[in-house]
């Protein structure tokens, strides 16, 4: 465990924003237009609700902007089939 020499130390520390996106183990994750959000639900005769849910204070949503509404693309790598699976949440604002 760090020692701080300062009191001032830590909390400048505990402050410190860190970015989820960058993380090695979180995929790749896009806002989608309301263009492609359009054509994808049209692509797959389905509606908004069909779709898993994402929180919009999840804080990959908080990072990449999105709104309640918004759908995000998830882009996976797959080390056994396919190179790349995408996965689709629609972000929903959470009930307090």
């Amino acid at each position: 465990m760090k020692q701080f020499a300062r009191k001032e130390d830590f909390f400048l520390t505990k402050k410190r924003k860190i970015d989820v996106l960058l993380h090695e183990l979180v995929p790749k994750h896009y806002l989608l237009t309301k263009e492609q959000s359009q054509n994808l639900l049209e692509k797959y005769k389905i509606t908004m609700s069909d779709l898993p849910q994402m929180f919009d204070n999840d804080p990959v949503s908080m990072a990449i902007g999105a709104k309640e509404g918004d759908i995000i693309k998830i882009v996976r790598n797959s080390h056994t089939t396919v190179k790349y699976i995408n996965y689709y949440r629609y972000v929903k604002k959470e009930k307090v």
